[in-house]
Formats: C-alpha cells, structure tokens, sequence
C-alpha cells in the first residue's frame, strides 16, 4: 500500500508541477532553441514534483510517527 501511495503522489506532484511550469511559457524566452525548452520544463517539473512530493510523504509519515512518542 505504501508504495502506491508513492508512486500516486510522485507523478501527481510531478504533473502538477508541469502544470504549473507550462503555465510560465519558457519556451517563448528560448524560442531559439524549442525542444530544448521542453526538456528543460519537463525536467524541472521531475525535480520540483519530485520534491514536493518526498515533503508530503515524509511529513505523513512524521505525523503518524507521533503515536509512538506518546
């Protein structure tokens, strides 16, 4: 179940994150170079995604955690 939960919240950070990018058109300041623009968003959005979603995975994880402390 843990892993789902992983992999569900990876690729919707990830989605999210290329959502959010896309909407700045980086293409249009690198309209020399297109696909490399491309990459650079989706690439991005991978590293940005992927953060926020090892964030909220660690913080559900450190809430449950607190049963323990009590």
């Amino acid at each position: 179940m843990q892993a789902i939960l992983t992999i569900v919240s990876h690729l919707t950070f990830i989605a999210l994150a290329f959502w959010a990018i896309s909407a700045l058109h980086i293409e249009r300041l690198m309209s020399v170079y297109p696909r490399q623009a491309r990459v650079v968003i989706v690439m991005l959005s991978v590293a940005i995604g992927y953060g926020c979603s090892s964030f909220f995975l660690d913080f559900i994880n450190n809430v449950r955690n607190l049963g323990y402390l009590l």
